[in-house]
């Protein structure tokens, strides 16, 4: 792969593997055909996991335990040619194993008996239309009834049959958005695709029903259904994509923020004027964001007009002129439509041109995009910034199906601080504050193409730095250590070579890639030194299969395998090492080889005795990684490393640009444990100044000396009453200076603690942090009221403790409060006693009541 898998990439793909493995599995042995689902939201990088998949599929791969299927033959299935074409471009894109010629994008002339083994075909609805040569000539209700036209000896049907039916091939039919289609809607095309993908799947017309099948979508219960409806496939372990994970990851935005009208009546012309100003705001903000970090990608931002299905060419000419008069530095000819005529269009002066939706994205000289409803599934534009619609409010659907089409990210990660940069903004100009409810309800519900978990704003405004926080402020703010969320399954030794390849890149370290396998060279010296009988033992038993010994002398080309064939034997010892390599990572693995090699021959005088020392050596790495205690010793030595190096560089990995820092923080990540990182400074933050419920609007109550806050020193906030009990005595105690309300959703500026609830990691946001003047410094307090009520209570007071023993230097105070009998009681976690009460506590409420607490004042 050319990218990097997010740790739940890399889970949704060892789960997708281990159903592909039993599928083929049931099909070879049992004939029994499978089907399963990928479910993952909008921006999730569903494609990125397929072509780690296709890669395992067709190629093997260590990581993942997965040994490749020589007969594999995938059909990507789409209901639009088009879409199929941007995955085609996205699965080259992300891997450096499916080569171009691999990816076929079937067209008439089209005539194979079979598919081929290693190769994934492109296919769409229209491709088995009753005009389609793909397919003419065969009967659905019983085979050929006529000639095949010319060029075609076999149709697309025969085809599929004909591979299914191979019994050294496996066929895998990849339906992209699975949902569509698999419904009972009665659009023409709905009910085209539907038709299709079900005789796909369940056979029709003598053409078995394809074996595997995997749906790809943000929701699938209609896949589902229909394969339960079916009845013909083993139904597998659906493979789910948590999407609290997904917007931890940077890759969508953290806002989606909604205007709307205060009042009502015809504003058009306001509202275009105010998406003109948020156009402008984020390309300079964007280009300050490049300036300052030095960059040539600069992220040019897009606004989309959306229009009504049969708009006044007048009036949105009106809307042009709008938009260009207040923002005159926009082109004249950047403005481009796609509508489904597909044909130049007039509106006012302006003469439009369309373009295609896949090619916006790249296509920079548009800055306004003109669209109707959703554009198409499966189409995304990450560098889609501001939308203002102009649909009419009982198109809620139109407006979130968009939406749900522009929350990537343009940089693929987020930009420290800045919420501006990691959000989008939704003008809606026909919609009041009664009726927006109804989108809002609709992005928190969720459906096939909205956008996932994150904050939905009605109407915000932007928060900044306080001017009276000293610099000494901020200085204190950005040392606190904040925690990542481990990844089950890290390799240490992944994670510190692909830091020392980092540390390369920048400079850093010269020499750290040789120096971090020397390093683990020496580790497995150690271990075999003072486990020499042990290693022994299995080496040997890597030699000796059914009790005859494996005899081979390269050197005399002679090769003694005691009755057993030569492949067969040198077969056992590649499989043994394989397994040992799934351990100390192949590309140790290899290095070591060559290193042990090394020490008992010259490989530039004596090429046959070098590769029979490759050959000794590959079976003692071998014999290693038979040795039981082997990964744990290993793992630790290379993690200690790591975090070794992580600790000696980090001044200097501060001073590089937050696309360099990125790449280490996420190798931070790559762990087991959960891992320091420091707080961002935020530039900037958006917040709601009014609550609704129901039909009812209030005024937020604003505090004082929060270390963001609008031009008159406000901040919004709706805090619980023991909040505000909290709030209160903190602010009046001695030194008392700033506030700060942690934001309780991912970011760089939110600081977060990890703790474990059911086996799983998770993380924790304490509400407030009080910054305080000491003895002539600046102090930080950390207080959390905790609520009792949840059932994550204890889990939460338990990873609060933990942290508090790790970082007892970092806060005067940190404490814990929650309200026992209507009295505000608090932990002290920095006294021992009372984290190993905790640590052995198996109800929060009952710590809080003990002698352990004392009453908050």
């Amino acid at each position: 792969m050319k990218f990097t898998l997010k740790d739940y990439q890399r889970d949704a793909v060892r789960d997708s593997l281990v159903n592909l493995r039993k599928a083929r599995r049931f099909w070879h042995n049992e004939n029994d055909k499978s089907a399963f689902s990928l479910t993952a939201v909008t921006g999730a990088g569903k494609t990125v996991m397929a072509a780690a998949a296709f890669e395992a599929l067709f190629h093997g791969d260590d990581e993942f335990n997965f040994d490749a299927d020589p007969g594999a033959v995938v059909i990507w299935f789409s209901d639009d040619p088009a879409l199929n074409e941007q995955t085609r471009f996205r699965l080259m894109e992300a891997s450096d194993r499916i080569n171009y010629n691999d990816m076929v994008v079937v067209e008439h002339p089209f005539s194979r008996r079979k598919f081929q083994a290693g190769k994934i075909y492109f296919l769409n609805t229209q491709k088995f239309g009753k005009k389609s040569l793909l397919v003419r000539g065969f009967d659905d209700k019983g085979g050929l009834f006529e000639a095949a036209p010319d060029a075609q000896a076999y149709t697309l049907w025969d085809t599929i049959q004909n591979t299914i039916e191979d019994p050294d091939l496996t066929l895998y039919l990849v339906l992209d958005e699975a949902h569509r289609g698999m419904g009972s809607s009665t659009a023409s095309s709905e009910a085209a695709k539907s038709t299709i993908v079900q005789r796909l799947i369940n056979g029709s017309a003598g053409v078995k029903g394809i074996p595997v099948v995997w749906g790809i979508s943000a929701t699938v219960e209609r896949f589902d259904n229909a394969i339960a409806n079916a009845g013909h496939h083993v139904k597998l372990p659906n493979v789910v994509v948590d999407s609290a994970k997904v917007q931890e990851s940077g890759l969508i935005k953290d806002d989606i923020i909604l205007g709307v009208p205060d009042e009502a009546g015809d504003f058009d012309t306001v509202w275009v004027r105010r998406a003109a100003d948020r156009l402008r705001e984020v390309t300079d903000a964007w280009a300050e964001y490049a300036k300052q970090q030095e960059t040539a990608r600069e992220v040019v931002p897009l606004m989309v007009f959306q229009v009504p299905n049969t708009p006044d060419p007048n009036e949105v000419g009106r809307w042009l002129d709008t938009l260009f008069s207040r923002y005159p530095e926009l082109p004249i000819d950047s403005v481009a439509h796609v509508f489904g005529e597909h044909t130049t269009q007039r509106f006012g002066q302006h003469q439009v041109h369309y373009i295609e939706p896949q090619r916006v994205q790249e296509s920079t000289w548009v800055r306004v995009l003109i669209a109707k409803d959703a554009i198409s599934t499966g189409w995304d534009c990450p560098r889609a910034e501001v939308m203002v619609s102009f649909r009419a409010a009982s198109d809620k659907t139109h407006i979130t199906q968009l939406l749900g089409r522009m929350v990537r990210t343009p940089l693929a990660r987020r930009i420290p601080g800045n919420e501006r940069l990691n959000s989008v903004e939704c003008l809606l100009p026909k919609f009041n504050t009664n009726t927006v409810r109804d989108v809002v309800n609709t992005l928190f519900k969720g459906d096939d193409t909205s956008p996932p978990s994150g904050r939905i704003l009605v109407n915000p405004v932007e928060m900044k730095p306080n001017p009276a926080a000293s610099t000494a402020v901020w200085e204190v703010f950005e040392a606190l250590p904040s925690q990542t969320r481990p990844q089950k399954g890290a390799r240490p030794a992944r994670r510190l070579t692909a830091l020392a390849q980092e540390l390369v890149d920048d400079g850093i370290l010269d020499g750290a890639v040789r120096k971090a396998h020397a390093a683990l060279h020496a580790v497995l010296d150690k271990f075999q030194t003072e486990n020499a009988e042990k290693i022994k033992n299995k080496r040997n038993a890597v030699l000796v299969v059914d009790g005859k010994a494996v005899v081979a002398s390269l050197k005399n080309k002679a090769m003694t395998f005691n009755e057993f064939w030569e492949e067969a034997d040198v077969a056992v010892i590649d499989d043994a090492y394989r397994r040992a390599a799934r351990i100390f990572s192949p590309d140790v693995s290899r290095t070591y080889v060559e290193y042990l090699a090394d020490k008992v021959t010259d490989r530039e005088e004596d090429a046959e005795e070098y590769l029979e020392a490759i050959m000794e050596a590959r079976v003692t790495v071998a014999g290693l990684g038979l040795v039981m205690e082997v990964q744990d010793y290993f793992d630790a030595e290379a993690d200690k490393l790591a975090k070794a190096w992580l600790a000696e560089y980090t001044q200097q990995i501060k001073t590089l640009k937050d696309e360099r820092k990125e790449a280490y923080r996420q190798i931070a990540e790559m762990s087991t444990e959960p891992q320091d990182v420091d707080l961002v400074r935020p530039e900037n933050k958006f917040e709601m100044t009014k609550a609704r419920e129901g039909e009812k609007e209030t005024d937020l109550p604003v505090w004082k000396h929060h270390l963001l806050c609008d031009e008159n020193g406000n901040y919004p906030a709706q805090l619980n009453h023991w909040e505000t009990t909290v709030f209160e005595i903190e602010t009046k105690r001695e030194g008392f200076a700033f506030w700060y309300r942690n934001p309780q959703y991912t970011g760089q500026s939110s600081l977060g603690i990890a703790y474990v609830e059911a086996e799983q990691y998770k993380i924790v946001r304490p509400d407030f942090l009080f910054f305080a003047e000491q003895d002539g410094e600046m102090i930080v307090d950390l207080v959390d009221p905790h609520g009792l009520h949840l059932a994550d209570a204890l889990p939460k007071l338990k990873g609060l403790a933990l942290y508090a023993e790790h970082h007892p230097d970092a806060y005067r105070r940190i404490e814990s409060v929650a309200e026992v009998k209507g009295k505000l009681r608090v932990l002290d976690l920095k006294r021992q006693d009372v984290r190993n009460a905790i640590a052995v506590a198996e109800n929060a409420e009952s710590l809080f009541s003990s002698n352990f607490a004392g009453y908050y004042q």
